[in-house]
């Protein structure tokens, strides 16, 4: 793992969250690879595939692809083992697929040939409240369940957690600097809360001990994407 303190580059992942690839590259067409980095999910990766992913790093940009793999160990490992042929920078995986599937995962990414991309595990969603885990079976509070799956993600190897801004504090004192902690649910004081329940600002979350921000909405639907990254890097670089 590398310390948080000695990770470099942007500190923003723009989610890509578009309903096709065209959108996508008309977005990334007025970005600078300088300035952040891009995040990939389910839909635009289950529309576009492989390829967008290809053109994107081609481009310059580094990629989060969030696909959040859950299954068994072997499957989860060959998944991984693909993703990384990719050139992703980064891929996540699901901390309930438990630890033998995050072990599996990681020797995947260590063995793939490629250049080594970052392992991170999801915990809690942030769109999760307290009434909805008590409704798939897991007690205690979003963040109790954080603190248990991210301890558990490090001693399987995992570089890092999905986590939101909130528990950052927490998890940051918990698991030391040479953890990543990535934190969706970012939101400039000025914009929207949408479908995020457990939201910061840019500057409050790296604050609190964030080490790379997702941020979608807030850039993608703005008439100058250039302009808001630039006013959120600056923010955020007096931290």
């Amino acid at each position: 793992m590398t310390s948080v303190e000695n990770q470099m580059g942007p500190r923003v992942v723009v989610a890509l969250d578009y309903p096709e690839a065209k959108q996508a590259l008309d977005f990334v067409g007025r970005i600078d690879p300088t300035q952040c980095r891009l995040k990939v999910g389910k839909e635009l990766f289950t529309l576009a595939g492989p390829q967008l992913v290809e053109t994107l790093v081609a481009k310059g940009f580094d990629v989060f692809l969030d696909l959040k793999f859950h299954d068994i160990p072997n499957t989860v490992a060959n998944a991984c083992r693909a993703a990384s042929k990719l050139g992703v920078w980064m891929m996540n995986i699901h901390a309930l697929g438990g630890r033998r599937m995050m072990e599996a995962a990681r020797e995947a990414v260590e063995t793939s040939g490629s250049r080594r991309p970052h392992l991170i595990a999801v915990t809690i969603l942030t769109s999760h409240s307290e009434e909805e885990l008590g409704e798939i079976g897991l007690s205690g509070s979003p963040a109790e369940n954080v603190v248990r799956l991210a301890n558990l993600a490090q001693s399987a190897g995992v570089d890092g957690v999905v986590c939101s801004a909130q528990e950052s504090s927490v998890l940051r004192a918990e698991l030391g600097n040479d953890f990543m902690l990535v934190t969706p649910g970012i939101r400039p004081a000025s914009a929207a809360v949408n479908d995020q329940k457990r939201i910061m600002t840019p500057e409050d979350a790296i604050a609190a001990g964030s080490s790379y921000l997702v941020i979608g909405r807030p850039i993608t639907a703005a008439e100058d994407p250039a302009g808001v990254l630039l006013t959120i890097n600056s923010a955020i670089g007096a931290i």
